[in-house]
Formats: C-alpha cells, structure tokens, sequence
C-alpha cells in the first residue's frame, strides 16, 4: 500500500562482501544493535491491544526538534535472505518509512542490498527528501556495512564502532576496587577486568540483558566460571542481579525482579497478548544488568522487532486476507511450530530433506501440511483479519540461565542466601538430580576414636562432600545428622560427584592409618517442589524420598543409581567403563519393587 502515495521516493544501496552470508546475517539484522551504531535516538512503545487479539503498536521518539510518533508495524522476514521493517508516520516530516535489507550469495561472499522508501507528509518532509535524506542514510548504511565486514573478518573485536559514555572519576575507581575484590574471592577466574570493561564499553542491547552463558560462548570460557563470575560480581556490585519470567511465545522478559520471592506466579506479555504461568525449570531466568553505580542504562527501545532479538524465528510475514504466499527459506532439519503474532492455536511439524510443509492459517486452526516444493515454504492466510505467521525453532532460549539450574549452585547458595521464595509459596521443578550421602558405622566411629576426633572427622567429611559437589555444579542443601542432601541440574554432573567421592573416600582410606570412612550413597532424578524451608531453598516430594531410600540400599563405598537417572544419556558413557549390577527391592512407602543400578566404583572387589 505504501507504493501508492503520492511522492514516495526509494534508493537502493548495494554493498558486496568478503565474508559469507552466515557472517553477515547475524550482524546487520540485528535492527537494535544497527539503530544504535547509527545513533538512533531509543524509543518508548505503546502496546494497545485490539478487539481480535492483535497488538497496535505506537512509537514515540525526540528526533531533532521533532517529537514524533508512529505506528510500529511488526517486522518481515526469512532468516538470512531479508527483512522489511516499515513505520506509518503520525505527525512529522514524513507520511511513512520503510527500510528492506536483502542478502544473496556471491561466490564465497555475499551481496547486501539495502532500499529505503519514503513519502513526505508535507513541505518540510518534500525538502527533506530533496536534499540531505538519502545521502544521509547512505553514509550511515555503507559505513555500518563496512563495520560489520570487518568484524565478520575478524579485523574488529565489535560489531559496530562505539564510543561508550565515559564513566565519572568515581565509578571508575569504584569499578577498579571492585574489580580487585572479585579476583580476591576466588571466583573471579582472571575475568574480573574482562566483565568490567565489557560493561564499561559494550552498547547498550548487549548491557540490558547479560547472559552469562552467552558471555561463556562469546569469551570461549568454562560455563561454570562466567555463572561464578556474574555471581560475584553481582554481590560485589559491579552488576544488579534480576529474575525474568519469560513469554513462551515471543520468550521476551515481560515481569523483572530484583528478588526470587518477588518472581510473580505468572505474567501477561502486551507484544503477545496473553497471559502465562511461571515455571523454573523453562521461562523464569536470572539474567544482569551494569549497578546503576557503575553505569546508567537509559529506558526504551532501539527496535522493538527484529530478527536478532528473536533469533529463534526464522520467518515472520504478515498476510493480507486470503493472501497465499511461496517463500525460499533455508530451514536446517528439526522441529518447529507455526502460529501466529497474534494469539491463537500453533502446529509443531518436523523439516526433513523430504521438504517443508506448506503453513495454513483458518479461524481457530493454524495446520502444517505436506508440501513438495523443496527449500520453498508455502503460506495460506484464510481467515478475514490479516495475521502474521511465524515460523520458529522449538527449543528454548539457547543461553537462558533458567532458575531450576541456578538454585541448583553451591555459589548462589553460599553468596545470595536471602534470595529464597515468599513463606508458604513452592514452585514445581520440571528436572533436578538428589544425592544423599550417609557415613556407615558413624556410631562406632564415635566409640573407637573418641567423640572430639569423631566429631572433626565428622565435619571434614562434610567440608570434603561440599568441595565435591561445588566442582561438579552442584550445591548442599543441608545436612541432617551424619547425612548430606545435594541438588544437581544435571544427573550427569551428579554422578561425577558421586563417582568422585567415592574414588576419593577409598584413596583416603588406603593412606590413612586410622579409622577410615564409609560412605553410602543414592542417586535420583526427577521433578519435585522447590519451597522456603528455614529460611533457605529446599526441596520435597516423590523424588526426594526416592533419592533418600535408595541411599539407605548402599552397602557404603558404592553408589545406587535409580533406573530413570541410569538412563539418562550423560550418564551411559560413564556407567560403560565401570562395574555395575541390576538389582530391586520394595522400599519403604512403596508397593511395588523398585529396580536400581548398583555401582562399583574402580578398586572396589564388586562385594
């Protein structure tokens, strides 16, 4: 529709790169990161729901000695072939404003054109377009392009030149004291200077939202240490840690807390409009943001759309009514779901090399069905309203440092104590992996060596199981008795914990000439209900008591495995290498045997 007003006038930008289109892609598709290379002024967005379900959006933005306001349509794209992004202008210079970027392959590069349109909305916008408006967003677009080239050869460390505000004298010797007091706590890994310049330096859109995963990836670090490092640096104040409860659709923020026992039972997302319900184990994350002390970052958005900040959707195009669309998209084999922006039904299918089904939108039914055309895909709008189909992956936010797993470390436990859920609140936890421990013969241990040297022995072995279960990210979560009850996000890691103070306990005992140590231990793994118990995260349900009976089935020195944590696959290249037998018994508070693998740790004789 926008070709059709009178005076829109285009441009067309060709760029040729190097580097290939994967390199490229990533870079100037990411409209947030571009806008404020470009520096784009950041913009507040009004979402107005409608009677069917849609969204209006509304921008407002001083630009100039303009403050402007628009209607934000929802931007179009195929991932790594193109997006359009257009803007119906409702006061300023200008009617309306469309950008399309484009990317084909060259040879062993790639070829980006970049058009822009417009139409003025008066005199002034007449005169803008006659004079300095192309020239303008040329430079900015071949200079931004040039950047990226750069980048993608590795030639810059960023993607885009950027000047940082500096710092005041004193957040800059703020940050310099609390960069020598992260390396002092140990869990800083030499990262400490890196993490503070990175907040010091980096834009904005990397700052609003710090992942430590990401950072892991992007640094090439040990996952473990970037978490630590975020951690820490939160407790120091070099970074404010938040709780985000994530849109299962659009997978944005949509309620942020300073607090676990603020995180609320469920949402609504404006940009989707629905609401949802929290669950730890998929959509509420801990994410960081720079200490206001340190650095201010200012509200709004630089682009509220754009295929860099879903990168989980690969396509997304908005039908007019009855409108049938054929698009050539390279979507990798896997699994995703069609739906639309707006709220209603979805489709899960499957990408094979048999091809890519056609999506069909109807009144109360999105279907995905058999198509034969390969790399193209086929989109069917058959309902009245126009409505924007979206194409995207299943899996989950890839770097989301999900709730369920951060519970779950010795450092977030030893360093945010107070971060516990609100009395008589428990959230249900999709995965999680117990281990209790137990010292056999602890009674006898007492009478032959003495109630003092018991009693160190006692705490040593405590102090030696938590150092364990730390390096395996782990976390205690208390000790009752004699006895050690551990949480794990990963039965793998679990059974590396297990395993480890096995090995170690026997090592132990070979060197010492006093009374040795026996240690029984069971392993489980399932959902349970995480809850605030004395003022510290604990853990119930059948899982828990699953875990602590087969504990009780260890004869010491072995680990008894439960049959749903042995099946799991981190867990079968380890149980290959060691001795091992099936065994079953009916426990306590069930009816029927329940069957376990009995582990023989190397250098026990298998009785």
């Amino acid at each position: 529709m926008n070709e059709k007003i009178a005076g829109t006038q285009s441009r067309t930008y060709v760029r040729h790169f190097a580097a290939p289109l994967e390199a490229i892609w990533p870079i100037l598709s990411d409209t947030a990161r571009f806008n404020e290379a470009a520096k784009l002024p950041k913009h507040i967005i009004d979402e107005i729901p409608q009677d069917d379900g849609s969204v209006q959006f509304i921008g407002h933005a001083r630009m100039g000695p303009f403050t402007l306001s628009w209607d934000d349509k929802p931007v179009n794209w195929v991932a790594n072939r193109w997006f359009r992004h257009c803007r119906d202008m409702r006061n300023g210079p200008l009617r309306f404003l469309c950008a399309q970027f484009t990317l084909t392959r060259e040879d062993e590069g790639c070829r980006a054109d970049y058009t822009v349109e417009a139409a003025p909305a008066n005199l002034l916008g007449r005169v803008l377009l006659a004079t300095r408006f192309f020239a303008a967003t040329k430079g900015m677009f071949m200079n931004l392009a040039a950047e990226a080239e750069r980048f993608a050869t590795g030639a810059n460390p960023m993607p885009f030149a950027y000047e940082a505000p500096p710092p005041e004298a004193a957040a800059r010797d703020r940050v310099e004291r609390l960069v020598e007091k992260i390396e002092a706590s140990t869990r800083g890994h030499g990262l400490a200077r890196r993490l503070a310049d990175y907040v010091l330096q980096s834009q904005e859109v990397d700052l609003i939202r710090i992942r430590p995963l990401r950072l892991a990836r992007e640094w090439e670090v040990p996952r473990q240490q970037a978490i630590e490092l975020c951690l820490e640096a939160a407790r120091a104040g070099l970074l404010a840690l938040r709780w985000d409860l994530l849109c299962p659709r659009c997978r944005i923020g949509k309620a942020e807390v300073s607090a676990l026992d603020e995180v609320p039972k469920g949402a609504h997302c404006d940009t989707c409009n629905i609401d949802y319900d929290r669950d730890f184990s998929r959509n509420v994350e801990v994410t960081f943001t720079p200490d206001a002390s340190v650095r201010s970052i200012v509200a709004g958005e630089y682009c509220l759309f754009g295929p860099m900040g879903t990168p989980h959707i690969w396509l997304q195009i908005t039908l007019a009514p009855g409108e049938c669309r054929t698009l050539e998209i390279d979507l990798p084999p896997g699994s995703y779901r069609a739906r639309t922006l707006e709220p209603g039904p979805e489709a899960s299918f499957d990408v094979t090399s048999a091809g890519i089904p056609t999506v069909i939108i109807e009144d109360g039914e999105v279907r995905a069905e058999p198509s034969a055309a390969a790399g193209n895909i086929a989109l069917e709008n058959r309902t009245e309203p126009p409505r924007t189909v979206i194409v995207e992956e299943l899996h989950w936010v890839r770097d989301a440092l999900t709730a369920d797993r951060v519970t779950t470390l010795q450092v977030f436990r030893d360093l945010f104590s107070d971060q516990v859920l609100r009395p008589g609140d428990e959230v249900s936890v999709n995965r999680v992996a117990l281990m209790f421990t137990d010292l056999r013969g602890s009674t006898a241990l007492y009478a032959s060596i003495g109630d003092a040297a018991a009693y160190h022995l006692v705490r040593e072995h405590f102090a030696f199981l938590t150092r364990i279960v730390r390096l395996n990210n782990g976390a205690v979560v208390k000790t009752i008795g004699d006895a050690v009850m551990a949480v794990f996000s990963d039965p793998g890691d679990a059974f590396r914990a297990a395993l480890d103070a096995q090995l170690k306990v026997a090592a132990f005992n070979r060197d010492s000439d006093g009374q040795g140590l026996v240690i029984k231990l069971g392993l489980h793994f399932g959902p349970c209900i995480a809850v605030n118990l004395n003022d510290r995260l604990d853990y119930f349900g059948s899982t828990v008591n699953m875990a602590a009976r087969l504990q009780a089935q260890s004869e010491g020195g072995d680990i008894v495995v439960s049959g749903e944590a042995a099946a799991d696959p981190a867990l079968a290249p380890m149980l290959r290498t060691l001795t091992s037998r099936e065994e079953s018994v009916v426990l306590k508070g069930y009816r029927e045997a329940v069957s376990f693998l009995r582990v023989l740790p190397k250098g026990r004789d298998g009785h």
